[in-house]
């Protein structure tokens, strides 16, 4: 069996989504192989190049893969992946938009938001909102598989680089599309997705300007800001951190929920945190069945006391 990994990175450094990919490609061969495509990024090539369990980084540094558009990127894959009886990218906005274009050039299925690999044909994934697990067989030659993150550990990087970096020479033209520009959330928290710590508002906390108090408990905590669909929707803060089945799926070593009362859509987004404190006025709130402590009252009496206790 052989393996691709597709990295998704900036040109400047390797995203930790990546490091857990290669973690959980582990189940399939001790050693794979990692796509790098971007423009002068060789620097990432060497990143990879230093993680256990990479044998060999396939660098694409061209420009016409700067933005690493998914017209562009999935024609590479495709390309180079009668090679590979696998080919995986974490289940990020970067893996979803691209791998089921490259599914789609292959003529095969796609297998997606993986949280185990149980053998080279079958992999286990959430369904029902995580309320159920399937174990999925696939019998296509080549498995187009992305990974749910949060499922996973991510892989070790040494010192030293120990897998050989091989230049690619494909450029794919893509008339389909161009990059017109990016607009990008700067902030000096953590990233939501790979934060130890998340603190979460919900539609209890009222409106926006209450919303202020989440984010002096995360700054306290050195965590990153949550929220759940209500809230986004409300308009309390941007869609881009929103929790929950079409949100971001988070894993965070402390997940803290205040306001929310716990839909299934927003459990399925951090239910695998490992210590779930959930603070709301509702005793009988969903979010209390699986959290780990809770607090009942009003979260603006308990949320300053908190923040001044820490």
């Amino acid at each position: 069996m052989a393996t691709l990994i597709i990295a998704e990175h900036n040109n400047v450094s390797l995203s930790p989504d990546t490091l857990k990919v290669v973690n959980a490609a582990m189940a399939l061969s001790p050693s794979v192989s990692v796509l790098v495509a971007g423009a002068r990024c060789r620097a990432v090539a060497d990143e990879v190049g230093k993680v256990t369990g990479v044998a060999e980084v396939l660098l694409a540094d061209n420009a016409v893969y700067e933005h690493q558009l998914a017209e562009s990127l999935s024609a590479l894959i495709a390309e180079v992946a009668q090679r590979y009886t696998h080919i995986l990218a974490p289940a990020t906005t970067f893996g979803k938009n691209l791998l089921p274009r490259v599914a789609a050039l292959l003529d095969v299925g796609q297998l997606s938001d993986v949280i185990q690999i149980k053998n080279a044909d079958t992999v286990i994934r959430p369904i029902y909102a995580g309320n159920a697990l399937a174990a999925v067989k696939s019998n296509d030659p080549i498995k187009v598989i992305t990974i749910r993150c949060a499922a996973f550990e991510p892989a070790q990087e040494q010192d030293t680089q120990v897998a050989s970096v091989s230049e690619l020479d494909i450029v794919v033209a893509n008339d389909m599309t161009q990059f017109v520009s990016k607009q990008a959330v700067e902030s000096e928290r953590p990233e939501l997705a790979v934060a130890r710590v998340v603190v979460s508002g919900g539609r209890g906390l009222g409106n926006s300007e209450s919303f202020a108090l989440v984010e002096k408990l995360a700054d306290k905590l050195g965590g990153a800001i949550g929220a759940s669909r209500a809230a986004v929707d409300a308009g309390f803060v941007s869609n881009d951190l929103q929790v929950g089945q079409t949100g971001k799926i988070v894993a965070p070593e402390l997940y803290i929920a205040v306001g929310i009362s716990g839909a299934i859509q927003h459990l399925a987004g951090m239910k695998d945190s490992k210590v779930i404190v959930a603070i709301n006025s509702d005793p009988d709130a969903p979010i209390f069945q699986i959290a780990d402590y809770g607090l009942v009252g009003d979260l603006f009496e308990l949320l300053p006391e908190l923040i001044d206790s820490l």
